[in-house]
């Protein structure tokens, strides 16, 4: 009767899996023969998009390497290590601190065999390792059996691969109780009873909706705007403006000219946006935004525009091309002469632009995720450096308004010499983690930052003078308020020396674990890395519990615990309200005893604890993505919807005391 249950139950599992399951990589395994006595076992990935499977050999401490596995292995033997064909994407990794490589859109791996008799058996698994943005698959499966006849025999060695196609991602319908402790006094098929329709049934996971492209407009309008107030671009405005409103009696005509020189400038940028990943193509710059040499020449190159910004000198580009582009101008007529006129402004103005633009490219381009991303940050960009002329020119009258230009242009461009200064290290600090150098831990990083925003608020008090500041000794009101951010920003920093997590910096600082000193020990730890001991903890103490599926290898596993799991609301309520069960699905601790699941004629064996954990999220959740949350009474009920990678902390505390909420309700 106990079977009957059990296969009921598998069965319920399998029909209601919902759409949280991810199969992103589809995996065919075929038998290549080589000669009489050789062959190769090949196995084919097609990756979605956005998605990548990590090679070979990546060594501890990073993610999941692909490996080949065999269970039986009858008249033949490997012949060397798992091979990655194709083109492999190298990057450096800056949560794991290493390189690492994968491939994207499809995958090939290789394993050679020789035979050593007249037939040969071969049943194994290749196991592999699956990343998107947000999420990370749990160390997968591709199963295969293989048998047939050799040569050797004297008759053909036409091999027949037996379920050589194998998807990765299914759920498992098995023998359960082979593979719950029975330590638990709660009943297994209670404990691991499927829930994905009552989870389901308070909405869909808490996930992170995606503003990248919003983001990078909106970063590329304040660039454009920082550009706008500098001595190259500003005093232009009431010259140009004026230009156009008096050369034509037909003032329609001016102002027409007006939005076509607007319009003119943000045709150039954004094809500027354009030209820089057509060169390049957007995975090559996501690619150079972890090299360290890039990271290094980058570093350098923000230092040598914050001395030009600071006054040591002047970054133009040859005048001849402005003076050519200038005299074209003025030789011809209608939309191109208009759109020279343009053309002249964004080389005259590169000395004050060219800074903003070269990080504004770099950092749309490695983490917008779209060859599109620098066109995007380069059209926010543009409308900023736009906008005024076309309003002044449709409201002329707001030119006797508008505040002329002084030294206030100057302590911008120098304000903005310090924030390109400050820019430089978190680049050097990238090339630091790459060579291992440790010469910019945590707690040197933030002290050079402090040391620069400190300066930074002296310098617009009025105490720090550069070669084009004036001597006017007077700190108008703007002037101080920034000093008083810049400072309050010098101080906010100093605890983080004695390990003060400082999530606004965090970001940009190196990680914690390069910090030498900490003092820092308000931090979240499970209390159970096993689920049945877990809940019966929870039982007796009467206490709801918080699933925790994660990874050794998973990034974002680790930037939920660091962005959220430190704010002291969130790891007061998991700490004292829940019962913490934290379930790695990489964990290579073998199981007492291999256990295989079948499901409609497809077979999988469950080897290590990660196996197991990861089947209990797919059978019972029905998901298979880390990070995953699920809040859960002592009977094994959902309490709330789950909770995937969002660091929002308001919404992830919502998402506790709702559980907590639900808790309450049930007793």
């Amino acid at each position: 009767m106990r079977k009957k249950y059990f296969l009921l139950l598998w069965l319920f599992a399998a029909i209601t899996v919902q759409a949280q399951i991810k199969d992103p990589v589809k995996f065919t395994t075929t038998l290549k023969t080589l000669s009489d006595t050789e062959a190769e076992i090949v196995f084919t990935a097609a990756i979605d998009k956005g998605w990548h499977v990590y090679s070979t050999d990546l060594g501890e401490g990073g993610p999941i390497s692909a490996t080949f596995n065999t269970d039986k292995m009858n008249g033949a033997q490997a012949v060397g290590k798992l091979k990655p064909v194709g083109k492999e994407v190298a990057a450096f990794d800056k949560l794991f601190e290493m390189k690492v490589r994968y491939f994207e859109n499809t995958a090939t791996f290789v394993q050679k065999i020789k035979f050593t008799a007249a037939t040969y058996q071969i049943e194994g698994y290749l196991e592999y390792g699956a990343c998107d943005d947000e999420s990370c698959l749990p160390p997968t499966q591709v199963p295969f059996n293989l048998s047939g006849k050799t040569s050797l025999s004297g008759t053909s060695a036409e091999a027949v691969a037996v379920g050589a196609e194998a998807q990765q991602e299914e759920v498992l319908i098995g023998k359960i109780d082979s593979v719950v402790t029975a330590q638990a006094p709660v009943s297994a098929d209670v404990l691991w009873s499927p829930v994905i329709n009552e989870l389901q049934a308070f909405g869909g996971e808490h996930t992170q909706e995606d503003m990248s492209w919003i983001y990078i407009f909106v970063t590329g309008f304040l660039g454009g705007l920082l550009a706008l107030f500098t001595p190259c671009v500003w005093p232009i405005i009431p010259m140009t403006v004026s230009f156009f409103l008096k050369r034509s009696k037909d003032k329609k005509k001016g102002i027409r000219d007006a939005w076509t020189y607007g319009a003119s400038i943000v045709v150039i940028y954004v094809g500027l946006g354009l030209i820089i990943t057509g060169l390049f193509g957007a995975s090559a710059l996501n690619a150079l935004s972890t090299n360290a040499i890039f990271n290094i020449l980058f570093c350098l190159m923000l230092v040598v525009f914050a001395a030009s910004f600071f006054g040591a000198f002047e970054i133009t580009l040859p005048s001849k091309w402005s003076n050519a582009v200038d005299s074209k101008a003025e030789a011809t007529s209608g939309l191109l002469s208009i759109f020279l006129m343009a053309f002249t402004l964004a080389l005259v103005s590169f000395s004050c632009t060219g800074p903003i633009i070269g990080f504004l490219l770099v950092q749309v381009s490695t983490s917008g995720g779209s060859i599109i991303a620098p066109a995007i940050g380069m059209l926010g960009f543009a409308i900023a450096l736009a906008l005024p002329f076309t309003l002044f020119a449709l409201f002329p009258s707001w030119l006797k308004s508008m505040p002329k230009s002084g030294g206030w242009m100057n302590v911008i461009k120098v304000t903005l010499g310090f924030l390109e200064l400050a820019f430089a290290l978190k680049f050097l600090s990238v090339a630091d983690l790459a060579y291992g150098w440790r010469i910019l831990d945590r707690e040197t990083f933030l002290a050079l930052w402090i040391v620069i925003f400190a300066l930074l608020g002296f310098y617009l008090l009025g105490k720090i003078k550069f070669p084009h500041d004036d001597d006017d000794s007077k700190v108008s009101v703007s002037r101080f308020f920034m000093a008083l951010l810049s400072l309050a920003f010098a101080v906010y920093m100093i605890p983080g020396l004695w390990g003060a997590p400082l999530k606004a910096v965090s970001a940009f600082a190196p990680p914690m674990k390069t910090q030498d000193f900490n003092l820092y020990d308000s931090e979240v730890h499970a209390k159970f890395d096993d689920y049945d001991l877990g809940m019966e903890y929870a039982r007796q103490h009467n206490k709801p519990v918080m699933l925790d599926f994660t990874g050794y290898g998973c990034v974002n596993c680790r930037k939920m615990e660091a962005a959220v799991w430190t704010d002291p609301k969130v790891s007061s309520i998991i700490n004292d309200d829940y019962v913490l069960i934290t379930l790695y699905v990489d964990n290579k601790t073998p199981l007492s005893e291999p256990v295989k699941i079948n499901e409609g004629g497809s077979e999988r064996t469950l080897r290590t604890v990660g196996d197991k954990w990861s089947y209990l999220q797919r059978v019972k959740f029905g998901a298979n993505a880390q990070p995953y949350y699920v809040l859960i009474n002592n009977e094994g009920q959902p309490l709330n919807k789950s909770y995937a990678y969002d660091e929002d902390i308001p919404k992830y505390i919502e998402f506790l005391q709702t559980g907590l909420e639900n808790y309450r309700k049930q007793k």
